[in-house]
């Protein structure tokens, strides 16, 4: 029995009932079986059909079959509440998260509760991850009204989509969890004062608008100067300052992984001789690395820590924390040389090759917490199974590992290592092979099998940079599968798209994805020497000029010129869980410049620093990824050519890269190639290169500064004394 809805939703037209109808037909049955199972399988229940059932977004499928009649964000919902004269309720979340699954069990699958939403409002769904722009407007309007904000997101609109009220999770009704005031009486009290106070409730909307775009819009104007090295200085200060001693990161549970900036405090080190710096980057990824936010016998690592120790993680995995530290443990193990770093690097990027990568090359997005309606079941032990499948490696294995008979979760264990040996890793592999391949048989967790540019680009750039630095040709093999599959199947003649699932692109893209896919392409170039990225992500910059730039105050917009006009249109000055576009176009932008030594890359960076130069100053904790930026501007970054005789190969060049490998020299720009006609086929975006030739039919390096330049060498000792002077 299909239902389109509970009886008292808005009518559906017959088209649209038949359409809902073949759509259902096409569902994975997984959908369906998600929705029994939230309601305990009850045969005699019917199973609800939504309009969300045309969507592709795993988290909107999700919530396809909820009885509430959800609709997807777009003007139908707000006309139709325009017509009936009837507030909107927006939930935002996405698929991979913990709460957004509790709300839905106890609000959107309770009858009562959807039947008085389908009475009294009309329900939207939002996918945050499919649209950034949506979440940022409202998110702003939670952090307003709360001081915080999360997911899964609750916001009360009116049909001119102005906030009037806002929230996270809210239990189902008074007195569960300890709640003062349920769901259910929420959206009573709501309702009523959007009928009996509509005055009072539009003059609250307008005012909260106004803060939204006050908030998004009236920023990042900047004063029209770039700030100086101090703003890393004192940034970095900060940090040491709320660094935690034991466990690395900061003193604060719980613990995210980018809430201490690895990569800025390598810098940093590298430029100041601060080894504070260095200790807080290494004592953070080795704790990292050590506790149960690393999945110890699969590889890469769940969303963050619960804990101040990095133990109990929230047990989903996200594409991008995985592809951000993957460069921070490659770059670290450059830097220090540890292998452990360059192990667990490997690792990560094993894992997402094996378990988050689709048969076309493009990652997929992440995996939830849950499985079989359980928090973490799938990645936990006890102690009576380990010592069953592993025998006499078990005593050995458990004290390695931290298992016990009482456990450190719930009455079983989260592998967690609190004295690291690399040699006693490498001994216990045949044990952690068998744990793995039994944990392969159980029922896993919800994978979210979209794949977003965004996301991609990141995780292009740490099988790239990853590549590189631990010479590993398959891992740039992988990253090149993925910029093809983005450039060829995620780019249409209108630009670059957000999202691609089943067969299809969805969404325009946005800034963070121009910016993030181009910084990916860089990578690859750098690790492939293979032109076509270079060319590609010079082509892509030139589109996310034109459309998302502020020509006024520098920077650029979230959404593009002739995107959607929303509430309000956000320039993106704070790096979260991700670094935002702004962030990473800055660095883009220079590198762009030291490349082509096209000035107009140099003056779209430094409005863009001058942009946020008063975050930067006063706020840089909020914005690290751009003080990335902001060290490469100021630290004299360096061209660096490789050129080999034109009858030869990069083999010839393996000396010369190999010093590049054993060195971490962050603020440069690489170019490679053959003498003769790929040399000045490159030299058209690699300009610094022009002309450049094999001394005495050898491989040989150039280092140049800002147009001073080293005599060009083909001794690798030389070279690498030369990277050594700066």
């Amino acid at each position: 029995m299909i239902e389109s809805t509970l009886p008292s939703a808005p009518p559906l037209s017959r088209d649209l009932a038949d359409k809902m109808t073949k759509a259902l037909q096409r569902q994975p049955t997984g959908y369906v079986a998600r929705t029994h199972h939230l309601h305990g399988d009850d045969p005699k229940r019917p199973i609800f059909t939504n309009r969300l059932i045309f969507e592709t977004s795993p988290y909107l499928l999700q919530h396809a079959h909820n009885p509430v009649n959800w609709y997807p964000w777009g003007d139908e919902a707000f006309e139709t509440a325009r017509k009936l004269n009837l507030p909107v309720f927006l939930s935002i979340g996405y698929s991979t998260c913990h709460w957004c699954h509790v709300m839905e069990e106890e609000s959107f699958e309770d009858l009562d509760i959807a039947a008085y939403l389908n009475r009294n409002y009309i329900c939207i769904k939002v996918d945050r991850e499919e649209r950034p722009d949506v979440d940022a407007v409202y998110m702003s309007a939670v952090q307003k009204l709360r001081g915080s904000g999360g997911w899964p997101m609750s916001v009360w609109l009116t049909a001119d989509r102005q906030p009037f009220m806002a929230g996270t999770y809210f239990p189902p009704r008074s007195g569960a969890r300890g709640a003062r005031k349920g769901f259910l009486e929420i959206l009573t009290e709501l309702r009523a004062a959007f009928e009996r106070e509509p005055a009072k409730i539009a003059e609250a909307a307008s005012n909260l608008a106004q803060a939204v775009r006050e908030d998004l819009e009236g920023k990042a104007t900047g004063n029209g100067t770039v700030p100086g090295p101090e703003a890393i200085a004192t940034t970095v200060h900060y940090f040491a300052g709320s660094f935690d001693a034991n466990n690395g990161g900061l003193r604060r549970a719980p613990k995210f992984p980018s809430n201490i900036p690895v990569r800025l405090l390598l810098r940093h080190h590298v430029r100041t001789g601060d080894a504070q710096a260095l200790h807080m980057a290494e004592l953070t990824l080795t704790k990292m690395a050590g506790g149960g936010m690393y999945d110890q016998l699969g590889g890469g690592f769940h969303r963050y820590s619960t804990d101040a120790v990095w133990l109990v993680p929230h047990f989903e995995k996200m594409l991008y924390d995985n592809a951000l530290l993957v460069v921070a443990y490659a770059e670290a193990h450059q830097l220090t040389r540890r292998t452990d770093f360059a192990r667990i690097a490997r690792e990560t990027l094993d894992y997402v090759s094996r378990e988050m990568t689709s048969p076309t090359g493009g990652f997929y997005s992440a995996t939830d917490a849950d499985s079989e309606g359980e928090e973490g079941k799938f990645f936990v032990w006890s102690k009576r199974e380990i010592d069953a499948l592993l025998g006499s490696e078990a005593d050995v294995f458990n004290r390695h590992y931290g298992v016990s008979e009482a456990g450190n979760f719930e009455g079983h264990t989260i592998l967690n290592v609190a004295h690291p040996d690399e040699t006693l890793w490498a001994s216990l592999a045949s044990a952690r092979k068998k744990l793995y391949d039994v944990r392969q048989k159980r029922i896993a967790p919800l994978r979210d099998e979209k794949i977003l540019a965004a996301w991609n680009g990141l995780m292009i750039s740490g099988f790239a940079v990853t590549g590189r630095v631990l010479n590993d040709p398959g891992f740039i093999a992988t990253a090149a599968k993925a910029a093809d599959f983005v450039l060829n199947q995620m780019r249409t003649k209108e630009g670059l798209r957000r999202s691609y699932k089943d067969g299809k692109t969805l969404a325009h893209a946005f800034v963070e994805d121009y910016a993030f896919v181009i910084q990916g392409l860089l990578d690859l170039y750098e690790a492939s020497f293979d032109r076509k990225y270079l060319a590609e992500a010079f082509a892509l910059a030139d589109e996310m000029q034109g459309r998302f730039a502020d020509e006024k105050h520098g920077g650029w917009f979230t959404t593009a010129h002739n995107g959607e006009k929303l509430l309000a249109r956000e320039k993106p000055d704070y790096d979260g869980a991700e670094p935002s576009g702004t962030s990473v176009g800055i660095l883009n932008a220079l590198r762009l410049h030291a490349f082509s030594t096209n000035d107009k890359w140099r003056v779209v960076a430094e409005s863009a620093l001058a942009s946020v130069a008063e975050v930067l100053e006063k706020r840089g904790p909020s914005m690290t990824e751009a003080l990335l930026a902001l060290d490469f501007f100021t630290g004299d970054a360096r061209e660096i050519a490789v050129i080999w005789p034109e009858n030869g190969s990069i083999y010839d060049a393996e000396p010369m890269l190999a010093v590049l490998r054993n060195r971490f020299s962050p603020n440069r720009v690489l170019a490679a190639s053959a003498a003769g006609p790929s040399l000045a086929a490159l030299s058209k975006h690699a300009a610094f290169a022009t002309d450049k030739i094999a001394q005495a039919g050898k491989a040989t390096a150039y280092v140049c500064t800002q147009g001073r330049c080293e005599t060009p060498t083909s001794d690798p000792a030389v070279f690498a004394t030369q990277l050594e002077r700066h």
